[in-house]
């Protein structure tokens, strides 16, 4: 059974700053990427970031390029997404997921395995 597991989201003011976690359990991560996604109230969810596990390759959504960063840590089996610069517009619900590539990929349709999510609300 695979299990994604998010935390570290909260209510934080504008221009400040978060990071989630996401802890991957049940089977062994090392050949997948995995990817943050959000979706705000009455809206899709959206790609954010995406990471390979075997090597440093990421890519970012144009919205949250230089404020986020996505970074993993193989020996934990575990996800970060670094948020800085928070805006209003980053209010959503985040979810953690894992691919079934060893490439990064930047669409939820590559991705079979989903956390429950976690909210990040920024106030303005």
């Amino acid at each position: 059974q695979v299990q994604l597991v998010e935390s570290g989201g909260k209510l934080v003011q504008a221009g400040g700053s978060l990071r989630l976690s996401c802890a991957a359990s049940g089977r062994t991560f090392s050949r997948n990427g995995m990817g943050w996604f959000r979706q705000a109230p009455g809206k899709e969810r959206d790609f954010v970031a995406a990471i390979s596990w075997i090597d440093d390759r990421t890519a970012y959504a144009d919205s949250v390029k230089g404020r986020f960063t996505i970074s993993r840590d193989n020996a934990k089996n575990t996800m970060y997404l670094q948020m800085n610069s928070l805006k209003p517009e980053d209010t959503a619900v985040y979810y953690c997921a894992a691919s079934l590539s060893v490439n990064v990929k930047t669409s939820r349709l590559n991705y079979p395995y989903w956390g429950q999510g976690t909210q990040v609300t920024v106030s303005s």
